[in-house]
This record gives structure tokens, C-alpha cells and sequence, in this order.
């Protein structure tokens, strides 16, 4: 196995809700192992090997620390007691994300669009079935959570709506 395969694995166990990762094939061994408390990633990759050509390879991350300027921290605040207002949309299914019926075809809503609970907002397709999501909530779209064409999973938001 290569390093370039390492640590393209090592970044996506990283991007993953795993918390361990082991991988086995041929006498090699990969162990992946994250630790994530108190806003501290660590990650530790142990690579062992049963051939007597190669040699064990250990690569570890060290915990970072991010400071956070105070006036992205208050606008952050800000946001979060807006966002209670705010009503979400979410997904009935898993499934492909598409906001109009066809590439050719305008998209159903975008953001200032006003909505009521039997609108239309976009598609969800699943196994080739494509389902029509209406918004069931009344207000306006203010934010679109996905991209076209992104998978999406049950109870996913899809747009926050600020009621009327």
C-alpha cells in the first residue's frame, strides 16, 4: 500500500463520523484511531506489516487549538437565536436532491421566494422514483441548505423558512 493511499484514507476517516478504522489485506494492517474532545481533533495511524522488507510506520497528529476572534463568536451567537425563528424543511426520504423538475426546467424556489404548506420546494429522487416535496410549512425560503444534485438523508433540512 502506498502513503498516498494512507493518508487518503486517513483523511476520510477524518471527514467521517468514525470514530475507528481497521483495515487487513495481505499481511498489512492499517488502524486508524480518532479522539475528538473538547473541540480538540486527534488522530493517531498505525501501519504494520508482516513482510520483513518493510518497516512499521507511525504517523501522528498533534491537538491544535483554534482561537476564535469575539466578533465572529457574536455574530455566531447572533445567528443561532435567529435561527429559532426560523422554520427548516427537511427531507421525508433518502435520496438525490434536485430543485427543479429537469436541468432545462427553472428551479422551483430560491431564496426570497414565498411559500405556503402545498408548495413545491424541489425533488427528491429515490430509486428512480422522483417525489415532490412540498414545503408544509408557510413563509419565505431564506435559506437553501444543499446543493442540486446532492444526496440527502431522512429528516435532513433542505431550506430554512422564516414564517409569516
Amino acid at each position: 500500500m502506498k502513503i498516498q493511499e494512507i493518508r487518503e484514507i486517513i483523511k476520510l476517516v477524518d471527514q467521517s463520523t468514525l470514530d475507528e478504522f481497521l483495515y487487513e489485506s495481505e499481511g498489512t494492517k492499517i488502524k486508524l484511531k480518532k479522539n475528538d474532545k473538547s473541540s480538540v481533533a486527534t488522530s493517531a495511524v498505525a501501519f504494520e506489516s508482516t513482510s520483513l522488507v518493510e518497516q512499521p510506520v507511525v504517523v501522528e497528529t498533534k491537538p491544535v487549538q483554534v482561537s476564535v476572534p469575539k466578533e465572529v463568536m457574536e455574530e455566531k451567537v447572533e445567528k443561532v437565536e435567529e435561527d429559532k425563528s426560523l422554520q427548516k424543511i427537511t427531507s421525508p426520504m433518502v435520496g438525490t436532491f434536485y430543485q427543479s423538475s429537469s436541468p432545462e426546467a427553472p428551479v422551483y424556489v430560491q431564496v426570497g421566494t414565498k411559500v405556503s404548506a402545498e408548495s413545491i420546494v424541489c425533488i427528491v429522487e429515490a430509486m428512480k422514483l422522483f417525489n415532490e416535496i412540498e414545503a408544509e410549512v408557510n413563509g419565505e425560503i431564506v435559506e437553501i441548505l444543499v446543493k442540486d444534485g446532492q444526496l440527502v438523508e431522512y429528516g435532513q433540512p433542505l431550506f430554512l423558512v422564516k414564517g409569516n
